[in-house]
C-alpha cells in the first residue's frame, strides 16, 4: 500500500494585514471544526495511483483558500484545508474520511474525488449528517436530496453527457454502429445508462461494449476488440490515463470512428499532448468550462482573473490542464457558500446555504453556464456545449445545451 500523503493548508498560512475579529459562533458541539478563528475543511483525492492526474484540483483549492486567508478569511476566520491521499481506492477513502470526521473533526467534507471512492462513504457521511459537498465526480446519483440530503455534486451529470453524445450520433449517423468503452464502476456505467436512455429498444442492435478496470495497465486490447466489430462510432467513459491510450491506439491501428471522450478526460496537458495532439483531431467532447487553449478567451476578463491567480499562487501549474479551471470554479462555489453562512458555520447552516445558491456566473465557466441549487434540485451545473479537437485547441460548436434536472 502506498504511504499516505497529506496536503495541508494550515490556519496560519497567508499574511493577514490586521487581526481578525472574534465572531460569535454556534456552540462547539453544533459546529465541529469551527473555532473563533478557524474553519477546518476536509477532503480526499488520488494524490497517488492511477487517477493522480486529478490531484492538481486539490492543489488549486489549497491556493484558493490561501488567497482567501490572505484577504482576511471568511466570517472572521481563516480556512484550514486538509486533503488525505486515498490512491483512488474505495477502502482507503472510507478510512481517510473517518479520520477526517472522527479524529480531525472537520466542519464538513468538500470536493472528494471519484465515483467509486465517494460510493464508499456515501451512506456513512449522510448517517452522520456531515455535509459532503461539490464532489469531484459527475455521477448522476449525487443529485438525490430525498435519500441523501447531505451529498451534493457540482459538475454536469455523466449520464446526461452520454445522452447528448448519443443524440448527436443519431443526428449525424442514424444507422451508426456504436462501440462503447467504459470503466467498470458507477462512473463508467453512467455512460452506459445514458446511451441506453436514448436508444431504448435499439440499444442491443446498435451498440457493442467493452469495459476496463481503473487498475488495468492498458486498454489496447479493448480498442482492438471494438474495432473488429465494424463500429463507426466510439464513445469512451474512462479516466485520463486510458483516454490518452485510447486516442493514441485508435489512431495507430488506422481506425477512424466518430469518437467521443468524457469531458473529465480531455485536458490538453494531461491527455491530448501525451496522446499526440495530431492523433486526436476530430475528437468530440463537451464542456462547461472555458479552455485555456481556445483563443476566444485570450483576453477574457474571467480567464485573466484565473491566470493572475495561477501566476501568484501556483506559478508552476500547467495552464493547459483544465483541472485547474475546474478547481477554480468549484472553489469559487464553496467560498460563495461560506460567505452566505454569515457567522453560523454549523453543519446544518452550511448545508442549508449549499442547497440555496442563487444562479451565478463564474470566471472559468462558459457564457450561459450557471451555478445554482435548490432544496429539491442538487444539479449544480446543468448546461454544457459540444466541442471538437482541431489539433491545437478545442473548438466549440452548436448551442449551450441544458441537461436533465433543470
Amino acid at each position: 500500500m502506498t504511504t499516505t500523503r497529506r496536503l495541508l493548508l494550515a490556519g496560519s498560512a497567508g499574511a493577514i494585514a490586521a487581526p481578525l475579529a472574534a465572531p460569535r459562533i454556534a456552540a462547539a458541539q453544533e459546529a465541529p471544526g469551527v473555532t473563533a478563528t478557524e474553519i477546518h475543511i476536509g477532503s480526499t483525492n488520488a494524490l497517488s495511483g492511477p487517477a493522480s492526474s486529478y490531484s492538481v484540483i486539490s492543489r488549486c483549492l489549497e491556493g484558493m483558500f490561501r488567497r482567501l486567508n490572505d484577504e482576511g478569511g471568511v466570517g472572521g476566520r481563516r480556512v484550514r484545508f486538509t486533503v488525505y491521499d486515498d490512491g483512488y481506492q474505495p477502502p482507503r477513502t472510507l478510512e481517510q474520511t473517518r479520520r477526517l470526521v472522527e479524529r480531525d473533526r472537520v466542519a464538513f467534507l468538500f470536493n472528494q474525488l471519484g465515483t467509486p471512492t465517494n460510493n464508499a462513504v456515501h451512506r456513512y457521511v449522510n448517517q452522520r449528517r456531515v455535509p459532503h459537498l461539490f464532489l469531484a465526480t459527475g455521477a448522476d446519483k449525487w443529485a438525490n436530496p430525498r435519500e441523501f440530503p447531505y451529498t451534493m455534486g457540482w459538475q454536469p451529470s455523466y449520464r446526461v453527457e452520454a445522452q447528448i453524445y448519443t443524440k448527436h450520433v443519431l443526428e449525424q449517423r442514424p444507422n451508426a454502429k456504436i462501440a462503447l468503452l467504459y470503466q467498470n464502476d458507477d462512473f463508467g456505467r453512467d455512460y452506459l445508462h445514458g446511451v441506453q436512455d436514448v436508444l431504448g429498444d435499439r440499444f442491443r442492435a446498435m451498440v457493442v461494449t467493452a469495459t476496463n478496470e481503473a487498475t488495468d495497465p492498458t486498454i489496447d486490447s479493448q480498442i482492438v476488440q471494438l474495432q473488429a466489430t465494424g463500429a463507426d462510432v466510439l464513445i469512451c467513459g474512462v479516466i485520463p490515463r486510458f483516454a490518452a491510450q485510447a486516442i493514441r491506439r485508435v489512431h495507430d491501428i488506422g481506425w477512424r470512428p466518430m469518437m467521443f471522450m468524457t469531458n473529465v478526460s480531455v485536458s490538453v496537458g494531461v491527455v491530448m499532448q501525451p496522446a499526440g495532439v495530431e492523433k486526436g483531431v476530430g475528437l468530440i467532447t463537451s464542456d462547461y468550462r472555458k479552455d485555456q487553449s481556445d483563443p476566444a478567451w485570450a483576453n477574457d476578463p474571467g480567464m485573466n482573473e484565473w491566470r493572475q491567480f495561477m501566476q501568484r499562487y501556483i506559478p508552476d501549474g500547467d495552464l493547459g490542464d483544465n483541472n485547474y479551471t475546474y478547481g477554480y470554479g468549484v472553489g469559487a462555489t464553496m467560498i460563495q457558500v461560506l460567505r452566505q453562512c454569515g457567522n453560523d458555520f454549523s453543519r446544518e447552516n452550511v448545508m442549508n446555504q449549499a442547497r440555496n445558491i442563487r444562479p451565478m456566473q463564474l470566471a472559468t465557466l462558459l457564457p450561459g453556464v450557471m451555478v445554482q441549487s435548490q432544496p429539491d434540485n442538487y444539479n449544480v451545473i446543468r448546461q454544457m456545449q459540444l466541442q471538437r479537437w482541431n489539433g491545437s485547441s478545442w473548438e466549440r460548436f452548436g448551442n449551450v445545451i441544458e441537461g436533465a434536472g433543470s
